[in-house]
């Protein structure tokens, strides 16, 4: 057979993802998976989705592992700038695939050049996500990204932007939509079965977590010099104890390229890989990590999609704003939404339990990862609401990755949209806000600004380090 020239192959990509994106295709496809599914065998290639992934230090790998296990699509690219991370991505992909045909990559913007790839699943920092996403967004690659959406309010505005400009399906990695008991959980409230609803809780973790022990080691380490310090919270810059903890970065990781837009700071190992939510520099503290999950839930089974509070009020504990981790621990608020409804984020406060409890005038549902609960031990019973309490369907979904696979087949909205991501941390960012400034925030739902305040309205975005640059 001849060699194919370059232009001929850029022309069969393209032909490619033209046929895998055309809506004639979205009833035929699925159908023709599944059968090779059922025999037990991999579909032939040119009729899977092309996968890359990027950002494989955590929730990366799951998720594609999540991936792998589908017969719809095919991991064909990976991309971290850890070298470490990018060969166990790599070494799990090709395991998995039988083959070594996986490419990785140090620069996002090479595994999103390339024609063949038709989605991606990112799972980067927080300070990373618009550049990524609005990137791959303008390069017609459908995305299953990690929440929050992004790191401010201006920043997600603009990757809603650039995914509907460019007829893109989003997937936001909020999962928990895609589990019986908080999809039971929604369809109670919202076939109003525990009445009109008054107050929400939406009980979040507190604390700043030490996932890897890089806390622990960072005290010991301290403890050794003589330095008697009992949290990262309380060490600041410009102390013996910080200097003891700043280091060169490990040879494996680019850190110019992963403090990327965000202001530089010396490198400190308990503030990288997993603990970078705790600097507000690159996170957002467990209040925005969690957002995307249980005001999510929250927001589902209100109705508020769509919709945001008009005012948020409250406070937490928050570290110096120089401290190794600056993301308050503790925190507390209050919202008024639209129809009088009240909801109360907090995080390390005993009274709120974590999850999601909505209190109606009949009654009460609570639904967390490790439970379900509510007024009516009838509605315990059961995965799902009974069919014929459901007179308000909520879109079903029982396997998040397989979801947004084939709705890049049917181009038909995903269980969690880019616009359901945007709102449901919309509440967590203007909480951040208030806590930040003391103040009360006032929300323009409709047009999406803060009201009457331009001091707490410079915070819906922040400044980047060049040479990077917002959408």
């Amino acid at each position: 057979m001849p060699k194919q020239s370059g232009s001929e192959t850029i022309l069969r990509s393209f032909n490619r993802r033209r046929f895998l994106k055309s809506a004639g295709t979205a009833a035929i496809l699925p159908i023709a998976l599944h059968g090779y599914a059922s025999q037990g065998t991999k579909a032939p290639a040119n009729n899977r989705i092309n996968l890359g992934v990027i950002g494989m230090g955590w929730q990366g790998p799951g998720n594609t592992q999540a991936f792998l296990a589908s017969q719809d699509c095919q991991v064909v690219a990976a991309c971290d700038i850890d070298a470490n991370h990018l060969q166990a991505a790599l070494k799990m992909i090709n395991d998995a695939n039988g083959n070594e045909d996986c490419k990785g990559y140090h620069d996002y913007r090479e595994l999103l050049a390339r024609e063949d790839i038709d989605a991606v699943m990112i799972a980067v920092p927080d300070h990373w996500h618009e550049i990524v996403a609005t990137e791959a967004a303008r390069r017609k690659k459908d995305i299953y990204a990690e929440k929050p959406l992004a790191h401010t309010i201006a920043e997600q505005q603009s990757i809603v932007h650039a995914v509907r400009e460019n007829g893109i399906i989003w997937q936001m990695g909020s999962w928990q939509r895609s589990v019986p008991m908080f999809h039971k959980a929604a369809e109670i409230v919202r076939n109003g079965l525990i009445g009109t609803v008054t107050h929400v809780q939406v009980g979040l973790p507190g604390g700043n977590a030490d996932f890897d022990g890089v806390g622990k080691e960072a005290l010991a380490k301290l403890t050794a010099a003589g330095q008697q310090v009992t949290s990262l919270e309380k060490i600041v810059s410009g102390t013996p104890a910080w200097d003891l903890l700043v280091t060169d970065p490990p040879k494996e990781l680019d850190y110019e390229m992963w403090v990327g837009p965000s202001k530089m700071e010396p490198y400190m190992r308990a503030r990288s890989h997993k603990s970078w939510r705790w600097n507000y520099n690159t996170g957002g503290g467990e209040l925005l990590d969690w957002i995307g999950h249980h005001c999510d839930i929250a927001h589902w089974g209100l109705g508020f999609d769509n919709s945001g509070p008009s005012e948020v009020e409250g406070s937490g504990e928050l570290p110096p704003a120089n401290a190794v981790w600056n993301s308050a621990p503790k925190y507390r608020f209050e919202l008024k939404y639209p129809g009088g409804v009240t909801m109360t984020i907090a995080g390390g406060y005993d009274d709120i339990k974590t999850g999601v409890k909505w209190i109606g005038t009949e009654g009460w549902v609570w639904v967390d990862r490790d439970g379900f609960d509510a007024s009516n031990p009838e509605w315990k019973q059961g995965k799902y609401l009974p069919r014929e309490l459901r007179k308000v369907k909520l879109y079903t979904s029982s396997d998040h990755q397989q979801n947004f696979l084939d709705c890049v087949r049917t181009r038909q909205a995903t269980v969690t949209p880019v616009e359901v991501g945007h709102h449901s941390a919309i509440p967590g960012h203007l909480c951040l806000i208030s806590m930040l400034t003391g103040k009360k925030i006032r929300w323009d739902v409709k047009d999406e600004k803060i009201l009457g305040d331009p001091a707490a309205s410079k915070l819906m975005t922040r400044e980047y380090r060049g040479p990077w640059k917002m959408s």
